[in-house]
């Protein structure tokens, strides 16, 4: 095995990072371009490290997805970034979202289950866009009569999100907070009314 010093394989986790297509994990690091080097994980997580506060005051960041890791932008600069796309970005009904969240958070979680939550039949449609969206996977059938699917989240879902796990989604002291913090700042009672002259 050959060796290697800091500052090449700082640059070299950091070019594999960059090239990737998807996020890339330790694993896959060791396995493919350090794959000639001995590195122990302790170092390589040294590195990774270092490389997270080197991009901290940038407009890039290097973050830690399930999958592994990858660079993307501050969200504060969406608003600018979106005018280099064309296409809008998708916009999701109520009802895929009130779905999506119910798997989240109640996962494993079988369709009659979303059903006697929402009140709704859920659309083949929504669990279709959900499963090519690669959110959402069939990780099992629930011991009753018919054997209903129960459905789970994936990686997937994870990434898009910039989540490295479950434990990241947001409790309902966030959703209580969030909720009188917009009813405090609602600008939305002044939007109403006619202009002031």
């Amino acid at each position: 095995m050959k060796k290697v010093n800091t500052a090449q394989l700082k640059q070299l986790v950091e070019a594999a990072i960059f090239v990737a297509d998807k996020p890339i994990s330790r694993q896959q690091l060791k396995e493919t371009v350090l794959n000639e080097f001995s590195v122990a994980d302790r170092t390589l997580s040294k590195v990774l490290n270092e490389l997270k506060l080197d991009y901290q005051p940038r407009g890039i960041q290097l973050v830690e997805v399930a999958s592994g890791f990858r660079f993307q932008s501050l969200d504060a600069l969406s608003p600018w970034l979106s005018k280099l796309w064309q296409e809008n970005a998708p916009k999701y009904s109520r009802a895929m979202l009130e779905t999506l969240a119910l798997i989240a958070y109640r996962q494993p979680i079988t369709r009659g289950e979303i059903e006697q939550v929402r009140g709704v039949a859920v659309s083949s449609n929504i669990i279709k866009t959900l499963t090519e969206r690669d959110w959402i996977k069939v990780v099992g059938h629930k011991e009753v009569p018919g054997r209903p699917a129960l459905y789970a989240t994936t990686k997937g879902f994870l990434d898009y999100f910039s989540m490295s796990s479950l434990s990241d989604l947001p409790n309902a002291d966030a959703f209580e907070n969030m909720a009188e913090s917009i009813a405090s700042d609602s600008p939305l009672k002044v939007l109403n009314e006619a202009p002031s002259e």
